[in-house]
């Protein structure tokens, strides 16, 4: 059993968030408070822009100027998206719906 300090998420659930090397943004609709993908998935990333482990990753509905897709990324990759643009991903409307102020909350979901 390793021994893993778990960190406080910086961004919840509803957080819009950019990429801070890459040009896409999205929309956080889960945390893993470590990283919990497959091996394969991490070793396919550049070393020299490898993520450590140890911090949560972010589930995204994920944007960018191409295409809609759905993106796992770790917290030191990631920075508050504050521009204030619509998000345009076709998920956003079945998991969200926006607050009076403009943010973004989980849909109740009825279940079976």
């Amino acid at each position: 059993m390793t021994d893993v300090t778990l960190r406080t998420a910086k961004f919840a659930i509803g957080a819009v968030v950019r990429h801070r090397i890459y040009p896409f943004r999205g929309i956080v609709f889960d945390v893993d408070p470590v990283f919990d993908n497959t091996e394969e998935w991490w070793l396919a990333i550049p070393e020299e822009v490898r993520p450590r482990k140890d911090q949560p990753f972010y589930h995204l509905l994920a944007e960018n100027a191409e295409t809609e897709y759905v993106a796992y990324v770790s917290e030191q990759n990631l920075l508050p998206d504050t521009s204030g643009e619509a998000l345009r991903h076709a998920g956003i409307a079945e998991m969200f719906e926006r607050d009076a102020a403009g943010g973004y909350r989980m849909r109740d979901r009825v279940r079976n």
